[in-house]
């Protein structure tokens, strides 16, 4: 048998791991590749480079960019157009000077007489801007004054008593005095067609003493105060609303083209505020408010359509040239000096009223056909009738002029029994039942004597849309009275126009302010203190000249195109617009000022 090997000679087996390892080599550090250092040249390029973009941006981008996109503003005395607003530039008063004659009365008693009706005046009068001036004739003055007194004395004894003549002013109204023995008591009479006012009396109502106050001179001032109490009651309204009566204002910074609130008076206006509420009775707040939702606002120039309509073939004709020029054209000729006026005519045959109305009832008692009084408003049939709301530049009135159908004639309205009303700030409505000797025939037509009583109707209806007073019944007085009315109405507006583009301005510093606007506001400023002045002078035609020059400057600039359009640019929009653009242009040259000012900083201080 084999033995098996001993310890001794068993074969080795070398495991690979105990293999003998060759030496480790040595470790050296590897170090990225440098570029060569930059020369000063280079860098001195780069920096230019760098200064060179920014120089252009700074010096040439901005100012253009500035140039091209900043807002004009000019420059308006806001301080100027508030106090004018607050009413602290001036404060208008109304004097009417009312020219006392009589033939038939010595210089002494009719002085006597006009200072106690002045001192009446003054007692009974409580709105102190719109007083009655009482002056003597000067006719009187020069027979009976000495003319080196009336230059020495200018303010005092003659002065205050005889008409000026050297700086005439608008008589508002002249009363002529006539004594009668067989009167018991004091009669007074109006013209209805001139400014005179007729006053006839007992010798005993002005007893020939010293006393200043006498049954006469309380008579004159009543029948004065009573004529022009509804004037008074008109500016007195206006003027409460016109913060310059009464010292309330409002802040520079609000905004808005909005005319200033109802103001309380202040204690130092004790006599506006006490005067107003005596002129503001009952009655003459009720005429306020009729007037208030008659009257048109104010236009330079209106226009009239009057129309002509029937239900059937007559009339196909009417002399209505002849009835405008005989009456109808004397009082757009006197009304003139307030604004202009236009006029174009029309006839529509086979025009029945509106279907929503009943058909008219007969009334036995009267043996007249009625209208109710609920259907006027539903009287026009809007759907056919041609009627143009706006013809021309400013705004239209409507004067119609109905004639019923001979089956339903004569017509009138139940109840009132009148033919005629007024549709507010429309127009108005005349139904004309022609006489009974009219021809009804397709060849005859309306004469000018047919047409006279609806155009009667129609200058009363136009003189309440002008906004005239109802009293006095003179039309001359009237028209005097809408003069005043207008001129001041026209003055608050422009007035409080000028303090809303102040606070505008102040509101809106983003708001383009054109030249257009700076000149349109040195132009009301000027007119508004001419327009204050006349009317202190009594020189109240040229005072509402100047007020509408002042109206359409202060419009004109408050309502500026170039002003409009900016209100609806916020700062959001130019941010959405500024920077898509300036976003990539603007990183590159930020980061490169960055990256070479932070180089600058590593080179000192690795140097230190």
């Amino acid at each position: 048998m084999s033995e098996s090997p001993t310890a001794e000679e068993a074969p080795v087996v070398l495991d690979d791991s105990s293999k003998a390892l060759p030496p480790a080599a040595p470790v050296v550090a590897v170090t990225p590749k440098q570029p060569p250092p930059e020369s000063r040249e280079s860098i001195r390029v780069r920096q230019l480079v760098i200064l060179s973009f920014w120089a252009i941006v700074v010096f040439f981008g901005l100012p253009i960019w500035w140039w091209t996109t900043s807002v004009y503003r000019a420059k308006l005395p806001l301080h100027e157009m508030e106090s004018w607003a607050e009413g602290k530039s001036c404060r208008p008063t109304f004097p009417l000077e009312i020219v006392v004659e009589s033939p038939w009365l010595q210089e002494h008693d009719l002085i006597r007489i006009v200072r106690a009706t002045q001192h009446a005046l003054d007692d009974q009068n409580y709105f102190a801007p719109h007083h009655l001036r009482l002056r003597l004739g000067s006719t009187f003055a020069a027979a009976n004054a000495s003319q080196q007194q009336l230059q020495h004395d200018p303010v005092g004894e003659y002065g205050q008593l005889y008409e000026d003549t050297s700086q005439p002013k608008e008589r508002a109204l002249t009363v002529r005095l006539a004594p009668q023995n067989t009167l018991a008591t004091a009669r007074a009479e109006l013209q209805a067609h001139s400014t005179l006012l007729d006053i006839w009396y007992p010798p005993a109502l002005a007893p020939p003493t010293s006393s200043t106050s006498f049954p006469l001179a309380t008579f004159i001032a009543t029948q004065l105060q009573d004529m022009f109490a509804e004037e008074q009651a008109i500016i007195g309204h206006a003027l409460t609303l016109y913060p310059a009566s009464y010292g309330s204002h409002q802040s520079l910074g609000s905004a808005g083209h909005s005319a200033s609130t109802t103001s309380v008076p202040t204690a130092s206006s004790k006599d506006h505020r006490s005067g107003h509420a005596r002129v503001l009775s009952p009655e003459l707040g009720a005429r306020l408010a009729s007037r208030a939702t008659r009257a048109l606002k104010y236009a330079p120039t209106y226009h009239i359509t009057i129309s002509l309509f029937s239900p059937n073939a007559w009339p196909s004709a009417w002399d209505i040239e002849s009835a405008i020029a005989e009456y109808l054209a004397p009082l757009l000729g006197s009304a003139s000096s307030i604004s202009n006026f236009t006029i174009d005519t029309q006839i529509q045959l086979y025009a029945s009223f509106s279907p929503s109305v009943q058909e008219p009832q007969y009334d036995v008692d009267r043996g007249v056909w009625t209208l109710r009084e609920e259907d006027l408003s539903s009287f026009i049939n809007a759907a056919e009738w041609p009627l143009s709301p706006s013809i021309g530049a400013g705004p239209t009135l409507n004067f119609i002029i109905y004639v019923p159908d001979p089956s339903f004639s004569p017509l009138t309205i139940k109840d009132s029994q009148a033919t005629s009303w007024l549709i507010p700030q429309w127009g108005g409505v005349m139904i004309l039942n022609p006489s009974n000797s009219v021809q009804r025939n397709v060849a005859s037509g309306l004469s000018k004597e047919d047409i006279q009583p609806a155009l009667l109707v129609f200058s009363h209806q136009l003189l309440s849309f002008l906004g005239a007073p109802q009293s006095p019944a003179s039309i001359p007085l009237q028209l005097q009275t809408l003069t005043r009315v207008r001129a001041a109405s026209l003055y608050i507006s422009a007035s409080s126009t000028m303090g809303s583009l102040a606070r505008l301005t102040v509101a809106l510093p983003a708001i383009a302010i054109p030249k257009t606007v700076s000149t349109a506001v040195e132009v009301t400023l000027e007119q508004l203190e001419a327009t204050c002045n006349a009317l202190k002078e009594g020189r109240f035609n040229a005072a509402l000249e100047h007020a509408k020059t002042a109206e359409v400057a202060a419009e004109r600039g408050f309502f500026e195109k170039s002003m409009v359009g900016q209100v609806y640019f916020p700062d959001e929009h130019k941010v959405a617009v500024y920077l898509p653009l300036l976003g990539p242009v603007g990183v590159p040259l930020i980061m490169s000022a960055l990256k070479e000012l932070n180089r600058i900083w590593t080179t000192r201080y690795t140097s230190r």
